[in-house]
């Protein structure tokens, strides 16, 4: 499937993209194309995927993809039909591959396409700001309202009945139907990816997007930050409050309420019908289960399972938090 936002440089010989990073250690590689990169649950067998950690290896042991750069140490948890390409350094490499299949996503370069949004034609009327400012091919649904000073980038697709509000920046997104985004939110840029190497920050490409559902609001000066190669979501009837920072591949469950100030790191997923009071950080790479409740100023650093009522930094058990603290 095509790519809604970046252009795919693709498909490459397997055997050149690894002869490129001076990969030349790498054995029985074939002439076999390889079309995207993907992670281990999207991708298919015209894709190349990676495997980093061994919290990763139930979605490495089902992977459809044909090779995946992993480190010596997990290869095994692969399935047969899909080679293992080792490495000392996986992101570096992932990175360095994702940068030739996708090299317009390294850098967040304004969209020159813009245009007043009163020199273009939709096929619906919209109510309008001024110096409100619109890209090529974006669409825009029925009943939309959009506020003074908002970009919106091009490919951007918001569904009917929506309201953008002012000082509004938002790329790389797919908003759908009967969505609010207040004052001053920042939707779609690229996350806070990067790793050290040698005394210097890499950072990789974010070519995934922002998928906002139907009903969901958005609260003042939120930053929602595009998925690295999977998604950013936003699920459907979620309310976020004000200055909420949701980084890079967080996927938010349905009939979340988040209040004010909580930061979601990388990759974190929230389930369904999740309350988290404000100031709440959540940590990357972990799982908050279904229906949990998270007390104000807690500090979530590992899973936390579904019906559970959390409190305090690290979180734990609400009744032994409160009694601990008499």
């Amino acid at each position: 499937m095509k790519h809604p936002f970046f252009k795919n440089y693709g498909p490459f010989k397997i055997k050149d993209l690894l002869d490129d990073l001076k990969l030349n250690n790498i054995e029985n590689l074939s002439d076999d194309l390889v079309h995207d990169i993907r992670d281990l649950q999207t991708a298919d067998k015209e894709h190349l995927t990676f495997f980093h950690s061994k919290k990763y290896h139930s979605q490495a042991s089902k992977t459809k993809a044909s090779y995946c750069i992993t480190l010596k140490n997990l290869a095994h948890y692969l399935p047969k039909e899909c080679k293992p390409i080792c490495v000392d350094n996986v992101l570096l490499i992932i990175s360095q591959i994702t940068s030739k299949f996708y090299p317009d996503a390294i850098n967040d370069d304004f969209d020159n396409s813009v245009k007043k949004i009163e020199e273009l034609n939709f096929d619906n009327e919209i109510i309008h700001g001024h110096n409100v400012l619109v890209g090529e091919n974006v669409k825009i649904g029925k009943n939309c309202s959009i506020g003074h000073n908002t970009i919106i980038e091009k490919n951007v697709n918001i569904g009917s009945d929506c309201s953008i509000g002012s000082n509004v920046i938002i790329r790389n997104t797919i908003i759908e139907n009967n969505v609010a985004i207040l004052d001053g939110c920042i939707i779609g840029k690229k996350g806070f990816g990067f790793f050290p190497e040698k005394n210097k920050n890499f950072r990789y490409p974010h070519i995934g997007i922002v998928i906002i559902e139907d009903d969901v609001e958005i609260g003042c000066n939120n930053t929602i930050d595009r998925g690295s190669l999977s998604n950013t979501v936003i699920g459907r009837n979620t309310f976020i409050d004000n200055q909420v920072h949701i980084a890079h591949n967080v996927e938010i469950g349905k009939n979340c309420i988040i209040t004010g100030q909580v930061g979601f790191a990388g990759s974190s997923k929230i389930g369904n019908n999740v309350k988290i009071g404000g100031q709440a950080g959540i940590s990357g790479h972990i799982k908050i289960g279904n229906n949990v409740e998270i007390g104000g100023g807690s500090g979530v650093i590992k899973n936390i399972p579904d019906n559970s009522k959390v409190m305090g930094y690290p979180a734990k058990e609400i009744r032994k938090f409160l009694k601990e603290n008499r």
